[in-house]
């Protein structure tokens, strides 16, 4: 994507091409996948259920801190933020876990999500064991699911790397609803004269527009309903608190990590 008489400025203005390019595809060729999960949303919050998102992984895990009690954002959004695969407790750390077999079922049954349940899943790579397992979990447990990840990075991943949980299975082929983030193998995209590897990742930009436009989505088909959907405000902006603490008191509750 670059040429060794590139500058600076223009790698970056390629990658900000790029990056528009991609979430450009994923307006364009994901919009009825993420309509779909957004109908799943409105149900959930028009019964006045939570909706819990989980992105097993170390960079999966801002997808779901996106949208968790933050301004614009539906307060129905339960983050679950296990502890095991944030990067702050330790990168390496990070990744070995999302590797075991059998955690991500740990931490659904930690939730006790179930039958009327609905779960999303983000991963970029969409093939960790921790994410498998969780999916699995779910699914047995009668929870619905949507899966936000890279169908391509998936399905170009070797069966056998180390990463795959032992089915070898896709998140994509698990749950109700699949949503392409189209992040490419590798995630980082711009190629830098003379560096040996790729710089810059987009799958942070291509989870966090996903989720904003299934929130979109999910408020205008409340709005449709009759149903004034519960928002958050920047607790920042003028009158941020008050208008939120009309809800918390039906959240705080309810909702572990608020």
């Amino acid at each position: 994507m670059s040429d060794d008489s590139m500058t600076a400025d223009e790698l970056c203005r390629g990658y900000l091409d790029n990056v528009h390019e991609l979430l450009q595809r994923i307006q364009t060729e994901e919009s009825k996948s993420i309509a779909a999960a957004a109908g799943l949303l409105a149900d959930q919050i028009a019964a006045d259920r939570l909706v819990h998102i989980f992105g097993p992984g170390g960079h999966s895990n801002l997808a779901a801190q996106e949208v968790f009690f933050r301004a614009g954002g539906l307060m129905h959004i339960a983050a679950i933020l296990d502890e095991g695969t944030l990067l702050s407790n330790g990168a390496l750390r990070s990744m070995a876990i999302e590797r075991t077999p059998g955690y991500g079922r740990i931490v659904v049954r930690d939730r006790e999500l179930g039958e009327g349940d609905l779960l999303i899943l983000v991963n970029a790579y969409g093939i960790n064991a921790a994410l498998i397992d969780a999916a699995l979990e779910a699914r047995e447990r009668g929870v619905k699911l949507i899966g936000i990840s890279s169908r391509s990075h998936a399905e170009q991943t070797a069966p056998e790397h180390p990463a795959r949980h032992p089915t070898r299975q896709n998140l994509h082929d698990l749950v109700d609803v699949a949503i392409d983030s189209k992040v490419p193998i590798g995630d980082a995209i711009m190629d830098v004269p003379g560096a040996p590897e790729r710089i810059a990742a987009v799958s942070t930009f291509a989870n966090a527009f996903v989720l904003n436009s299934l929130t979109l989505c999910t408020v205008t088909e409340l709005v449709a309903r009759g149903i004034e959907p519960p928002v958050w405000r920047s607790g920042n902006a003028p009158g941020g608190d008050e208008a939120n603490n009309r809800f918390v008191g039906r959240f705080r509750h309810r909702v572990p990590t608020l």
